[in-house]
């Protein structure tokens, strides 16, 4: 066997432990549980070995303590996000070539006995993590944005993650909203005045009004749902906080996952942002198979396409949605209509 071919070891690193707040429930952040992680990390140890030399390898003392930092760190809803984060950084060790990540979740809310719950991940350098462990500082335009009508928002001091980056011009924004508690059209009447009046925000095509039923979590009232398009000079993030604002500014509370809502914002397109960090996926991750996304979305601007994984057409997306079906009816010009009953 040729030299280059020699089969890579391995150093594993069982059974890391710790306290972590990571779950979509609100008692999961609130109280946190045990998290247990695997990790095996695909090395050549020959040049460590031929010259005993620590720096030549992986101090698993140190890399443990980094696990166990992830677990222990920013709270997520998914265990595919936090093993992406481990993933990440294992990777960030020059010597590590790939790994696998096994990460338990053994005291999950589950409604039926069971033993465990894992998720497993193989990650290398061709196919990286797609959650960042390090912040990358990342350039920002110091000019501002120069689009008319919109308001220049100076860039931050610090840079953060992709999030966090100013675009150097306005960029299309794609923003679905949904209600289904209260007077829920003239809360998404209101809530476009609202986005409208947030500084560096301008809003562009309002889509029909979808009624929908339900697509996952507990039995609940239909949604009414509806697109808005615009143009943006805020980040990402900044975006998300603008929007997340308004829901609170109209009696939104988190306490059940897809549960009932006086108001939803999601961003589902910032221009070209694609990533995934803590607190924002960019475009929706979900945004493709939802129905009452695409097919009021095709309905005012019929060549829209979605970016990144399972994208593509919109109103072809929109034909083949799996909740197709449950779009229920559809209403032109109801921002400025009475509402239906």
């Amino acid at each position: 066997m040729p030299e280059d071919d020699v089969a890579i070891d391995r150093i594993r690193l069982s059974g890391i432990s710790a306290i972590g707040q990571h779950g979509v429930l609100e008692h999961e952040r609130r109280e946190g549980q045990t998290f247990v992680v695997d990790v095996v990390l695909h090395v050549d140890t020959r040049p460590a070995a031929e010259q005993d030399r620590l720096d030549l390898t992986v101090d698993y003392g140190v890399l443990a303590q980094e696990v166990t930092d992830v677990l222990t760190g920013s709270p997520a809803d998914l265990l595919e996000t936090v093993a992406e984060r481990i993933a990440a950084v294992v990777l960030d060790h020059e010597i590590a070539q790939a790994v696998d990540v096994v990460l338990h979740k053994p005291q999950a809310p589950m409604p039926v006995p069971f033993a465990d719950v894992t998720v497993e991940i193989h990650r290398d350098r061709a196919h990286r993590p797609v959650v960042p462990y390090l912040t990358p500082e990342q350039p920002v335009d110091a000019d501002g944005p120069t689009t008319p009508g919109l308001a220049a928002v100076a860039p931050p001091e610090v840079p953060g993650d992709r999030m966090d980056m100013v675009p150097e011009a306005a960029v299309d924004v794609v923003l679905a909203l949904g209600s289904n508690v209260g007077a829920s059209q003239d809360t998404l009447r209101d809530a476009i005045t609202a986005l409208a009046a947030v500084d560096g925000l301008q809003i562009g095509a309002i889509a029909p009004l979808a009624r929908s039923a339900s697509v996952g979590g507990p039995d609940q009232p239909d949604y009414l749902n509806t697109v808005v398009l615009g143009l943006t000079v805020l980040s990402p993030r900044a975006l998300l906080r603008a929007c997340q604002a308004i829901e609170t500014q109209f009696g939104r509370v988190r306490e059940e996952h897809w549960g009932p809502r006086t108001l939803d914002i999601d961003i589902v397109v910032h221009g070209s942002t694609v990533g995934v960090v803590n607190d924002l996926e960019l475009p929706h991750p979900r945004a493709h198979e939802r129905a009452f996304v695409l097919v009021p979305w095709a309905h005012v601007d019929p060549s829209a396409a979605l970016p990144g994984l399972g994208g593509g057409p919109v109103a072809v997306l929109a034909e083949t949605a799996p909740d197709r079906d449950g779009i229920r009816w559809m209403a032109l010009d109801w921002w400025v209509t009475e509402a239906r009953p």
